[in-house]
């Protein structure tokens, strides 16, 4: 009775709290109905391709933005990205969408963590406050404002109102050497042409200038130069317009361009981006003619000396950036001023946000560009914890993303913070303990790709473990430690490694094993592997920068599968290659082989349409009478990975070259991919083992692997250590920077990397075999993997002689499990097969 008279007294307006989501389709989603908790959280789970991503992002998030953008005005819209309405019929309830994403942030070589967050902003602020001595605003410690000084005419309307001239000055902070960059660079002539052809043989090496394009054409018919004289017989005036000559305008042909010289605009296109956000061939041809050293004014710190003048309690603002945030936030918790009580109340907040959220070994001062996509992800999370908005949606895209188990904990706590604060947060995550949190659990599957895209339970984690989805199944999944380690075929030395915050570490690292490099983020792992053994001959190293494509961009392209393909097909019906490729000969004349028409509507949205001349197939309809096997070249592209393993690997159509690469994507978990699905269209984790499955086609004796359980299922995981175990029975080395502990319990050798993050880091804690890490217990891993495996196998010493000290890992250990906990494996392993079976 009580209950229908709360009901029937309720508030209309606190009725709306569901977001109902009814016939989603988008990607793979099959009709998707869906009703989420509002100001709850809800964690999406499953396999790696189930379309997670495209309910959450491709359609609760992206219309949620759509509809805020249609508030602006018609003429503010125009300068921001148009956004289709997603494939879905019915979407009610939705609220402002905060997206908190992997992506890397800018590539604006300005940009620092502290302008990222705001930190700097405050601390400006607080030096232009207290600073001794004063030198002016926050502006004049900004290394992005430069000082300036003008005269002009001001107009006094006092007395006889006549015009006075005035001198107008602006204190900025920027180091007028480096222009606030930082570094000043050297350019190696050499590197960007060769001086003794002419422009029209070709003399310019730099990337994009090709003796016939627009970049060379603009030199060569400027009236400047004489565009068949070898570049070593330039006069002195040719030589310096030709390198250095300040922008002037131009006529080029029938065009009004603007001329300058090579070097300006050389560092005007590539030097004035993050080098690591440039494209590979691009950021290879910079590390190869340019020499980046740090500006010998202001030392790096990009600022000039007034504002390195200035101090409180004997610190200047570049100190202050250059200090590790935890560090800064006690320094900043030592200053008690009234006058300023509330701007160091903020600081203080934003500081310790910092440090629980896992990072506060970085400084402010590091630039944003080199931060991975975890660690931008949380750095993004830094803005949302002090904002005042409530009743939002935050979507994450699995936050746990490169955190050790035991930062985890603390990365729970900041969603459930956002949740209590009256939010709705909804989460994509794989990692059992923060789906352990949810308050509301939905499952996709249950397979990928085709397979996938239907919700296949939707209740609470309890009901979830309960449910018998493939999920539920594995959320208890625990590894047990191996019941013997392989015996090393040698040693990588690595000596005196002081990458980042390294301390001299001397390490043997062995070879023809599984070896997982472990630690807190920020322990030193990377900076380590990445540092000193990734740049060595014959080692691959697979790390998580992102690949990049277009829509034309698919699996086939990227991996180099569709240059077998063509062949084969050419070779079958006696015609070119090139009509195979659908960005080539063979495209669709109407669409230029895209499949779709853009039809670009002005102020309004832009329109996507199937193109109606080739039904989307992006081939002239000529090139599809032409067959391999029984298939066209599209019905070969919108083959599954699986099929065409089968399809290349026997009969009329096989192709060894293309049924290695088709092999190589499916020992990886991509078997549900299209071969010509759009690059776009792939998930973080899909990218990543796309890029392994190219990697593995190289030829190298190492591996280095960068977490590769990112965005991987609980139930993919025994496929990855299966491919791993056989990277090693080949014959391959393999070095795994891993947080996971399955992984670490599935290792040969353990390197173990810490104790703490930032300067408290940086030194190798403990090495040996996983049985060896539970039993010492000493460091945070170990006691993470001993939780993680229970009371796992003792380590006993086998005929190898175990290393006497720490660094010395040619010999291992074998490890002997009791009878009772190999029978308790064979117990799970035969289960995990009948399961296999079943589904």
């Amino acid at each position: 009775m009580s209950v229908n008279m709360a009901s029937s007294s309720q508030h209309p307006a606190d009725n709306h709290d569901l977001i109902r989501v009814q016939g989603a389709r988008e990607n793979n989603l099959k009709d998707v109905t869906v009703e989420i908790p509002k100001r709850r959280l809800t964690v999406f789970t499953g396999v790696s391709g189930s379309g997670k991503s495209s309910l959450v992002f491709a359609t609760i998030a992206a219309e949620s933005q759509r509809l805020i953008n249609e508030t602006y005005s018609a003429f503010v819209q125009g300068f921001m990205p148009t956004l289709a309405r997603p494939e879905v019929d019915v979407l009610e309830g939705l609220t402002t969408a905060i997206i908190v994403d992997q992506e890397r942030m800018g590539a604006n070589s300005r940009s620092t963590v502290g302008t990222a967050t705001d930190a700097n902003a405050m601390l400006r602020v607080l030096f232009s406050r207290l600073g001794k001595p004063h030198i002016g605003s926050s502006n004049a410690f900004s290394f992005n404002v430069p000082s300036v000084r003008g005269v002009g005419q001001l107009s006094v309307e006092k007395g006889t109102g006549k015009s006075e001239k005035r001198v107008f000055t602006v204190t900025g902070g920027m180091c007028p050497r480096c222009e606030g960059m930082g570094s000043v660079t050297d350019i190696d002539l050499s590197q960007l042409y060769d001086d003794s052809k002419s422009l029209n043989e070709g003399a310019l090496t730099i990337p994009g200038y090709t003796a016939d394009g627009w970049q060379v054409r603009i030199f060569s018919d400027s009236g400047f130069l004489d565009p068949d004289k070898p570049i070593r017989n330039y006069t002195k005036q040719e030589r310096h317009d030709f390198l250095h000559k300040e922008p002037t305008k131009v006529k080029v042909g029938n065009l009004n361009l603007t001329y300058e010289g090579l070097i300006p605009r050389i560092q005007k296109s590539f030097l004035s981006k993050d080098v690591d956000a440039l494209q590979p061939h691009i950021r290879a041809f910079v590390e190869r003619a340019v020499t980046f050293t740090a500006c010998p004014e202001c030392g790096g710190t990009r600022l000039n000396e007034a504002a390195r003048s200035s101090k409180i309690k004997g610190i200047n603002i570049a100190e202050a950036c250059a200090m590790q945030i935890n560090d800064l936030a006690e320094w900043v918790r030592g200053l008690d001023e009234p006058s300023v009580a509330p701007l160091l109340a903020t600081l203080r907040h934003t500081l310790d946000s910092f440090v629980e959220i896992g990072l506060g070994y970085l400084s402010l001062d590091r630039p944003s560009g080199t931060l991975s996509g975890g660690e931008a992800q949380r750095t993004k999370m830094i803005r949302h914890l002090g904002s005042s908005l409530t009743d939002v949606t935050y979507v994450f895209d699995e936050p746990t993303i490169g955190l050790h188990p035991h930062d985890i904990q603390r990365m729970n706590d900041l969603l459930l913070r956002l949740r209590d604060k009256g939010n709705t947060v909804l989460v994509v995550e794989h990692k059992p303990e923060t789906i352990a949190i949810a308050d509301h659990v939905v499952d996709l599957g249950p397979g990928a790709g085709t397979a996938g895209g239907e919700v296949v339970f939707e209740g609470t984690v309890e009901g979830l473990r309960a449910s018998g989805t493939l999920t539920g199944r594995h959320l208890n999944d625990r590894a047990a430690l191996k019941p013997s380690v392989r015996t090393p075929s040698g040693v990588m030395k690595v000596r005196g490694a002081r990458t980042h915050n390294l301390k001299g570490v001397d390490v043997d690292i062995p070879l023809g094993v599984l070896v997982v490099v472990t630690g807190v983020a920020g322990s030193g792992k990377s900076s380590l592997i990445h540092g000193s053994v990734c740049g060595r001959d014959g080692v691959v190293s697979v790390d998580q920068t992102p690949i990049h494509g277009s829509r034309r961009s698919n699996p086939a392209t990227y991996t180099g599968l569709l240059e077998p393909i063509r062949k084969a097909f050419a070779k079958a019906n006696g015609v070119k290659p090139a009509l195979f490729s659908a960005n080539s000969e063979g495209a669709c004349p109407t669409c230029n082989g895209a499949g779709v028409i853009y039809t670009d509507l002005a102020m309004m949205a832009g329109v996507t349409t199937i193109c109606e001349e080739c039904e989307g197939r992006r081939f002239q309809a000529s090139v599809l009478d032409y067959r391999l096997g029984k298939l066209n070249i599209a019905e070969v592209l919108d083959l599954p990975v699986e099929d065409a393993v089968g399809f290349f690997g026997a009969g009329k159509a096989h192709t060894p070259a293309a049924h290695a690469i088709l092999q190589r994507m499916a020992d990886v978990g991509l078997g549900y991919l299209r071969l010509g699905q759009p690059l776009t269209t792939l998930s973080g984790g899909e990218r990543q083992r796309l890029k392994l499955a190219t990697h593995m086609g190289e030829d190298g004796g190492v591996y280095v692997l960068d977490e590769p359980t990112t965005g991987l299922h609980l139930a993919d995981l025994e496929q990855l250590l299966g491919l791993l175990d056989r990277l090693v029975d080949s014959g391959k080395s393999v070095i795994v920077i891993e947080h996971h502990q399955a992984v670490m319990a599935h290792a040969d050798w353990i390197i173990d990397l810490g104790p703490g993050a930032g300067h408290d880091g940086g030194r190798i804690v403990f090495e040996g075999t996983p049985a060896n890490l539970v039993a010492a217990g000493s460091t945070l891993t170990g006691e993470h993997l001993a939780a993680f495996v229970g009371s796992g196998p003792k380590a006993v010493p086998s005929r190898s002689r175990q290393p006497a000290a720490r660094g010395s890992a040619a010999a291992a250990v074998h490890v002997e499990a009791d009878d009772a906990a190999r029978a308790n494996r064979d117990e799970d392993a035969d289960r995990r097969g009948a399961r296999r079976r079943r589904q």
